[in-house]
């Protein structure tokens, strides 16, 4: 009863919430806009329609931004995401609106409605998350590992001792040696346990009413993408390689078509700012291409705006970027990146097929061979045509390590989906503002593995 008490009590903060927020919209809408429309008989029924379309539209942008979750993330997390979310939802319904009075409708009442939200968003973050806190304790909670250690460590990094109480970690022999220890916690945290080890802990665990949270491996995520049958009379798993529907492909590259051609036509003042920018600066090119990978290992020369010097590689040898301490970039390579304009060029490289919209970032032939001598399943991200965004640049770091970048592009492969790839398309708008996504690698590496952190994670986390 006290999780069905939780879960409800949450869901009724989160609902007196959207319903603020879509009453502000309301209160627009209302005293301004449902006067103005070129509609005749829009009266009680289409005036509830709208704002029941809003309360939908803010609800799905909610989701993808994650702007309503309390418990995992701190109060400024919580008010970012949801100013984002204001942002996309409320731009979305002035479209409606205008075409539903069939011209450009005065924004100025939905701008008073938005600092309005914003204002609501602050304050309701603030309660709700000294509230969750208040009223629900930290679960008591153990960390169990076997070659990845620091788990409790990313806890406290992410502000989460609130929500788990650490009580002991473990090394996954010690734990098999006493179950009984596991009983009265609350959750628990597997982290890079072999599968005949991490099974007899779950099962425990589950009898047991404990929560268990896993950091999964390779075969872990190849699995969750398999197709449950029958044969034999037995329940089956079918795994196999990446083959999405003809209609999936095809609604994919309609999209990727159309996502390009808008783009470029949009950002074409911004195109010919930037190659003037460069150009003026130090008198060199305007484009840079470069080797990458894509599908089935198949090479193609990928397009950005330069950001470093022309000698950037003078010595021949492969290095990713250590971010803004990087001297080689130039100073108006340090804007053009933190913008993401350097990437612009790549809508070219989608018209041409070469690229999708979303899908695994490609990477360069000689650094991918680098990964592939101590991580083999690299190859495996190959099955899909690589992205301009992906699972792993939304959901991760520009340093995360190539082992759970690996995962992350593996789950999106696994679980095909355009409505995953549009979540994606809404979320990488996220990351856009956030500097932690463009964090560079240890100064001089030629690859992320060269970190330290890096090499222990990688090293642990494939056996």
């Amino acid at each position: 009863m006290e999780k069905y008490k939780h879960e409800l009590s949450v869901a009724l903060i989160k609902f007196i919430y959207l319903c603020a927020v879509t009453a502000a919209f309301g209160a627009a809408w209302f005293v301004f806009y449902s006067r103005h429309l070129y509609v005749r008989g829009f009266y009680f029924w289409g005036d509830w329609c709208v704002i029941a379309l809003y309360f939908v539209i803010f609800l799905v942008m909610a989701r993808t931004y994650e702007a309503t979750i309390i418990s995992m993330v701190r109060i400024s997390e919580m008010v970012y995401s949801q100013v984002l979310t204001l942002l996309v939802a409320d731009g979305l319904i002035f479209v409606v609106i205008c075409l539903l009075s069939r011209r450009l409708v005065n924004v100025l009442p939905l701008l008073l409605a938005a600092a309005a939200q914003i204002a609501l968003s602050v304050v309701w973050s603030v309660i709700s998350h000294k509230w969750y806190y208040a009223v629900f304790p930290p679960q008591k909670s153990a960390v169990i590992y076997d070659r990845r250690e620091g788990m409790e460590n990313l806890v406290r990094e992410y502000g989460l001792d609130k929500k788990f109480r650490i009580a002991f970690t473990a090394r996954v022999s010690d734990c098999l040696g006493d179950l009984s220890q596991l009983r009265g916690l609350d959750s628990v945290f597997l982290s890079g346990i072999r599968s005949h080890d991490r099974n007899i802990i779950l099962k425990y665990c589950i009898a047991h009413d404990v929560e268990v949270y896993v950091i999964p491996r390779i075969g872990d995520v190849i699995m969750s993408g398999a197709r449950q049958i029958h044969m034999f009379h037995l329940p089956m798993l079918r795994v196999g390689r990446y083959r999405p529907s003809f209609w999936y492909l095809f609604i994919k590259r309609v999209f990727d078509i159309a996502v390009s051609l808008v783009m470029l036509i949009l950002t074409s003042p911004i195109f010919l700012a930037t190659a003037i920018a460069i150009k003026a600066g130090d008198g060199g090119p305007v484009f840079y291409s470069q080797v990458r990978l894509t599908k089935n290992g198949r090479k193609f020369r990928i397009l950005k705006f330069r950001s470093m010097r022309i000698d950037a590689e003078k010595d021949g040898v492969a290095r990713l970027s250590t971010g803004d301490k990087d001297d080689r970039i130039t100073p108006v390579g340090h804007v053009i990146r933190k913008c993401r304009i350097d990437e612009l060029p790549q809508l070219i490289n989608i018209l041409k097929g070469e690229v999708s919209v979303v899908g695994p970032r490609p990477e360069r032939p000689e650094i991918a061979a680098r990964y592939e001598k101590t991580m083999p399943e690299f190859r495996l991200r190959l099955q899909a045509k690589c992205g301009l965004t992906g699972y792993a640049q939304v959901y991760g770091k520009y340093n995360t390590t190539p082992y759970d970048k690996l995962q992350m592009d593996l789950m999106y492969i696994a679980h095909p989906s355009f409505i995953e790839d549009l979540k994606i398309c809404f979320a990488t708008v996220k990351i856009l503002f956030m500097a932690d996504s463009t964090e560079g690698v240890a100064e001089g590496s030629t690859t992320a593995m060269d970190q330290p952190a890096v090499k222990a994670a990688d090293k642990t986390g494939r056996k």
